[in-house]
């Protein structure tokens, strides 16, 4: 015993001779296991039986995943028409003509699009009118900070400096009258009218030919739940007042940009009207990219339009009157129409994406495989390697 403690001892006092004197001015770390790393940690050793199967089992699966989003995705039926250039009976572009103040207020514009794109087969199903803009950052720092979620709940007193410069109507006096909802994305909400048409056969008059009638769109089941519930609340009316009164007893106007007094966003529903209308919650959920769509429209399932959107023999339009203005920053407009399946909207690049990745490590996998059955050790080798290496010392 005595002679192996001797020899232990001669064995650290051999290591710590072979550990070179630290310089005081050394910038090494102290020599402990936190700062040189050597705590006990799990590391996994990544060996062909491992990693192999991986590459297989991801390429087998994500392959017949992607195809199947792809076929949904190819179920939906989707046309999209920029209607930034329309132009008004008059031939003139109403991008142009809505910069024109007619008593302050910018000149009215309509225009005609016709649909032609939207195939041979029925549009089955449910089918949704959605806008879209581009080049429009609704993330925007500024952006998304300027809205009072307390006044859209329905208190009429809150007063947060976020909203400004859309805040006051007199941004130097703070007695003057307030926007609601105050905010620069309220102020900046979707104004464009969009209608939709179709030829039908006159019947009323007897007289061979076609009159365009209006789809009944539905204004309503457009917002999330969530939003209508939790988000947007209307302020308490007492008996014998009204909306309209509520507001403006607590000097309350409508934002700088609207055309509509915000109890004017729907005069046919008093139950989506106010803060409580489905086109400002659907607006004001901000889109995180610059290039979105929100939904606009349902349409009303009823009549020819019981299953869907019949196609052969009809024709289709939109009416719209134009608005919103996108030119300015270098932005556009467009409607889509659009069915649904049961995973949602047309959305290639997702089944794209899961394809793409399978075939990539299915590949890798044959590729990593011949690798190891050509170059690779068996386990029974690199277990000798490591005991001979161990034993060595090296």
């Amino acid at each position: 015993m005595k002679f192996l403690k001797k020899k232990d001892k001669n064995i650290k006092m051999s290591s710590e001779e072979q550990t070179p004197n630290r310089a005081a001015a050394s910038h090494e770390p102290k020599d402990s296991a936190f700062k040189q790393q050597a705590l006990p940690a799990w590391q996994p050793i990544l060996t062909a039986g491992t990693v192999l199967p991986t590459f297989f089992v991801i390429g087998v699966a994500f392959i017949p995943i992607g195809v199947g989003l792809m076929y949904f995705s190819n179920q939906v039926h989707e046309v999209n028409l920029d209607y930034t250039e329309c132009k008004n009976a008059a031939g003139k572009a109403c991008h142009e003509v809505i910069d024109n103040l007619v008593n302050g207020v910018p000149e009215a514009c309509q225009c005609i699009e016709k649909l032609e794109d939207l195939g041979l087969d029925k549009w089955i199903g449910n089918v949704f009118i959605y806008y879209g803009l581009t080049n429009f950052y609704q993330n925007h720092r500024r952006y998304v900070k300027s809205r009072d979620d307390k006044q859209l709940y329905g208190d009429l007193d809150s007063k947060v400096e976020d909203c400004s410069p859309f805040l006051y109507q007199d941004t130097s006096d703070k007695t003057s009258a307030r926007y609601a909802p105050c905010g620069a994305i309220a102020n900046s909400m979707f104004n464009d009218t969009i209608k939709l048409q179709y030829k039908k056969k006159d019947t009323t008059t007897g007289t061979p030919g076609f009159v365009w009638t209006d789809v009944s769109l539905l204004r309503t089941g457009i917002a999330w739940q969530s939003d209508k519930e939790y988000k947007f609340r209307n302020p308490v009316v007492p008996p014998g007042s009204t909306l309209q009164q509520v507001f403006q007893d607590k000097k309350l106007i409508k934002p700088r940009d609207w055309g509509r007094e915000i109890w004017e966003l729907d005069l046919k529903d008093k139950d989506n009207n106010g803060f409580q209308n489905e086109d400002l919650i659907v607006w004001m959920r901000t889109a995180a990219l610059p290039n979105f769509r929100k939904l606009y429209r349902r349409i009303d399932h009823q009549g020819d339009f019981d299953a869907g959107l019949p196609v052969d023999g009809y024709e289709y339009q939109l009416v719209i009157d134009y608005s919103y203005k996108v030119t300015q920053f270098s932005g556009t407009k467009s409607v889509i129409l659009s069915t649904t399946s049961l995973l949602g909207g047309k959305n290639p690049f997702l089944g794209i994406a899961y394809i793409v990745v399978g075939c990539i490590c299915f590949v890798m996998g044959i590729v990593f495989l011949f690798i190891h059955l050509k170059f690779g050790r068996t386990t029974h080798e690199m277990m000798n390697i490591t005991s001979r290496t161990n034993y060595n010392g090296n």
